[in-house]
């Protein structure tokens, strides 16, 4: 792999939240891109993540549902029917192995979209989760935490990413053409120190 490979998979992995919802995922997929978390680093090798995959059309309807859809578009209240993820990945902590899950499931969650990217897929991971709804959908157990869940489809979404100017906003917008632009500070204006 080269260093400009990375550069660009990770330039593309970007948050999709529109996709093609009649390109299906299979359940081969969903623990192909699992196995690829099981082996990140763990915070003191504890390995205290738990996953649930999912590729059914209503159990997806029923997550989805859970799930907040970009806060900063307040005209778009998510993805229509056609537009749906086709495939659901979420992240748990299990509160039976440790208390503390570090970044764990960022390091998970970040894993995997980049192993869906090399598949020609997209997706992008929600914090904002009803808890208690989802724990219900999917009879998720009391010593389980839902931490993360990662939203997976083939994207139909554009997405263009903008060196943000001095005082500029952060907020990621929409064009006429739905472009979804995201601001990016530039690196410059990151790196503080350098010896």
């Amino acid at each position: 792999m080269t260093p400009s490979f990375f550069k660009d998979l990770v330039r593309r992995n970007r948050s999709c939240r529109r996709f093609d919802n009649s390109h299906k995922i299979d359940e081969k997929t969903l623990k192909e891109l699992v196995e690829n978390a099981r082996n990140c680093a763990s915070a003191a090798n504890m390995q205290p993540l738990k996953y649930i995959i999912c590729c059914d059309e209503q159990k997806n309807e029923d997550i989805f549902s859970c799930l907040g859809w970009a806060a900063y578009l307040k005209d778009w209240k998510g993805p229509v029917k056609e537009e749906r993820p086709s495939a659901y990945i979420i992240i748990l902590g299990d509160h039976n192995i440790s208390d503390k899950f570090w970044c764990d499931h960022g390091i998970a969650a970040q894993t995997i979209l980049l192993g869906a990217r090399v598949m020609g897929l997209g997706g992008c991971m929600f914090g904002a989760i009803n808890i208690k709804k989802l724990r219900a959908c999917l009879d998720i157990a009391d010593h389980l935490e839902p931490k993360l869940v990662v939203a997976l489809g083939k994207p139909v979404e554009k997405i263009r990413i903008d060196d943000l100017e001095e005082g500029g906003d952060i907020k990621y917008w929409r064009d006429e053409q739905k472009v979804h632009h995201v601001p990016k500070r530039k690196l410059n204006d990151i790196i503080i120190g350098s010896w």
